[in-house]
């Protein structure tokens, strides 16, 4: 007997995906912002229009299977935390213990938002509101 996968697991890898994708594009923005120099220098001027670009059109394929609020969350935290650690690989900036323990943070906030929207939880939730008993898992 084979489990098949529910709804909720395939719905939910593609977003999550294009999420991720959108975060990098989104570090990538960040950085050239950054050595645009107030969009003074052309190369990192095309560069972030690009990919400010790209950071928006994949947030909102994303979220149109994420909460909003979950995805912007996650979205504005790869963000973040890419662009304080290249941060001082492409522009000598530093990072020090008490930035690292506060980018940590983010990281298990993130991981944290990605866990809670997990089908199982889904699942279990659903079960625990209606009251009835979850049926075991079984794998083969």
């Amino acid at each position: 007997m084979t489990v098949s996968p529910t709804k909720n697991d395939s719905k939910n890898a593609g977003p999550w995906l294009v999420l991720l994708l959108a975060g990098a594009f989104e570090v990538g923005y960040a950085l050239s912002v950054g050595g645009s120099e107030g969009f003074t220098v052309l190369g990192w001027s095309i560069s972030a229009f690009v990919f400010f670009l790209l950071t928006l059109f994949c947030l909102s394929v994303a979220l149109k299977a994420i909460d909003v609020g979950i995805g912007y969350a996650v979205w504005a935290g790869i963000g973040a935390v890419g662009a304080a650690l290249l941060g001082p690989v492409f522009f000598h900036e530093s990072l020090t213990q008490v930035r690292a323990v506060w980018l940590a943070v983010i990281i298990g906030g993130v991981v944290w938002l990605k866990l809670a929207d997990s089908p199982k939880l889904e699942a279990q939730k659903a079960t625990a509101e209606s009251g009835a008993t979850p049926a075991p898992e079984w794998s083969p």
